[in-house]
């Protein structure tokens, strides 16, 4: 399959090696995968504070970008769900725009979805030896309803021991633009899914979305609790030869 990497902002921008496991992943599953250097924000941040017209925009860009491929892949649950949910929904039927959107926007997935939904894949041949708790992030959970997609993928990880993480459903507390407008209630949030955390007594902290990981991983590391994240496509790309060379340890 012909399959763009969409890396969306905060991977690009503060967690690039999130991009390179996908790539790697997908390569190793036999995917020819292209980076299109042209994609630039999805415009959820911008929808979400009440510029509707820059999303518009945006999302002709984005139709624009991502055009001709068999899949477009977000290593992110909540972009994946901005383009989904929102574009049709932003460029209407029969304005400027609506057919690309049409056409592009049901061939985005979460790294989770494409896997198991496209490729029939749920062993990866993924190794990591080390006990592990999943965060189902708010998009993910209640916008692509992944369900236990990203979990029967950690489940087939060798070495991994997957604990389950109580009050999973709860929101981490950062949501975006939440975090700065309510910044008392995104912390207490955030306090409380860490406690979540710590109670499975994982090692590593797993989910879909880096944003959401950075928001719980700074409390977790503020804490000097020890626990690390680590975004789902990374630990489904390390493999036996990786881990033994230091770069999952």
């Amino acid at each position: 399959m012909r399959v763009a990497l969409f890396i969306t902002c905060v991977n690009d921008t503060l967690f690039p090696g999130t991009g390179k496991a996908v790539v790697s992943l997908l390569r190793r599953l036999g995917c020819e995968v292209d980076f299109p250097t042209a994609q630039t924000c999805c415009g959820q941040m911008h929808v979400n504070t009440g510029y509707r017209e820059e999303g518009v925009r945006l999302a002709r860009r984005f139709t624009e970008v991502f055009a001709g491929y068999d899949a477009v892949v977000a290593p992110s649950g909540s972009c994946a769900a901005m383009v989904r949910e929102q574009y049709p929904k932003l460029v209407r039927p029969g304005s400027r725009g609506a057919a690309a959107v049409a056409e592009v926007a049901p061939k985005v997935y979460e790294l989770s979805e494409f896997l198991l939904d496209v490729l029939k894949v749920d062993d990866v041949g993924a190794y990591f030896p080390h006990r592990v708790t999943y965060h189902p992030t708010c998009h993910s959970l209640r916008g692509l309803h992944l369900g236990d997609r990203p979990t029967r993928l950690l489940q087939n990880v060798r070495g991994l021991e997957l604990v389950p993480l109580p009050a999973a459903d709860e929101c981490c507390g950062f949501g975006g633009t939440f975090s700065v407008k309510n910044p008392a209630v995104s912390a207490a949030m955030g306090a409380d899914k860490a406690r979540s955390v710590l109670d499975t007594g994982a090692e590593v902290l797993c989910a879909a979305d880096n944003s959401c990981l950075m928001h719980i991983g700074g409390t977790l590391g503020r804490q000097r609790t020890g626990v690390r994240v680590m975004h789902l496509a990374e630990i489904l790309a390390s493999t036996e030869a990786s881990t033994k060379g230091g770069e999952a340890q």
